[in-house]
């Protein structure tokens, strides 16, 4: 590669850089300075992280917030990894004519809208007398084509012999499963909880809908009570946001290398 297009790929690159950025960066001025400035566009930090902190936690719940988006979106994480992977497993090791058509629907299934379904969901757990419970908030979830999909692709470069070889010692199914399967495939692993706990701890619709109490508010809920009123105090919303994206963000740049060598196998 010549000087030139070496220099056009690193400006290029580092412009891409800075607007993937910036965001994040606007966010974190706008937690620390008054509403006017917000509304202003400045774009350097203030001194007013601790005022919009106080008022954040004056006017809303943040702790319990916090609290309960954590705990719906790591049980979810860890009973969908569960879930799923056993799924894709399933799809791929053990050999069945009507697999490939399950799949199918499975896959057609990611077509449909989540709104298209909330109504007839929401109906069927009142109905069961299920609303305002975790399950009634987990089971829409618990198992998305996605990652099963994704788990069937990596069991596709599981080294079907191992199984075998496995089976004649004697270890059974389960064993085959939780001892060689998930120590193997711990990257794809890291891809999935890092997909399911971002997509859990942001969800609203769902949440908003089936956990109708103010003890059950999650940190997307209280975001947009912050928006509410006739008058919005934009740094105390920044400061919300803020909160609402630092656990998202240590997830992901915790497990970013992990994540990317899980995607990559799942495709491969």
């Amino acid at each position: 590669m010549s000087k030139g297009k070496k220099i056009f790929l690193y400006t290029f690159l580092t412009v891409v850089s800075l607007l993937s950025v910036f965001p994040l960066y606007y966010m974190f001025c706008g937690a620390t300075n008054k509403s006017i400035d917000v509304i202003a566009g400045r774009l350097i930090p203030g001194t007013y992280f601790i005022d919009n902190l106080k008022t954040l936690l004056a006017n809303q719940d943040l702790v319990l917030a916090m609290w309960n988006s954590f705990r719906n979106a790591a049980v979810l994480t860890l009973i969908s990894l569960l879930v799923c992977s056993i799924a894709g497993y399933g799809f791929e090791i053990y050999h069945d004519k009507g697999k490939d058509i399950v799949m199918g629907i499975l896959l057609m299934a990611m077509m449909i809208p989540f709104a298209a379904i909330m109504i007839p969901l929401f109906r069927m757990f009142t109905q069961m007398h299920m609303v305002n419970t975790m399950a009634a908030f987990m089971l829409p979830t618990v198992a998305t084509p996605f990652l099963i999909m994704m788990f069937r692709q990596s069991a596709r470069s599981f080294p079907h012999d191992i199984i075998e070889a496995a089976r004649i010692d004697g270890l059974s199914e389960v064993g085959i499963f939780f001892r060689m399967f998930i120590p193997t495939m711990r990257s794809t692993y890291a891809a999935a909880m890092t997909i399911t706990f971002m997509t859990a701890w942001n969800n609203y619709l769902w949440p908003k809908v089936i956990l109708q109490n103010n003890e059950s508010i999650t940190m997307p809920m209280l975001v947009a009570n912050l928006m509410g009123g006739y008058t919005v105090d934009y740094g105390m919303l920044m400061m919300g946001v803020l909160f609402c994206t630092i656990p998202t963000a240590i997830v992901f740049f915790c497990l970013q290398k992990s994540f990317a060598e899980g995607i990559t196998g799942s495709v491969k």
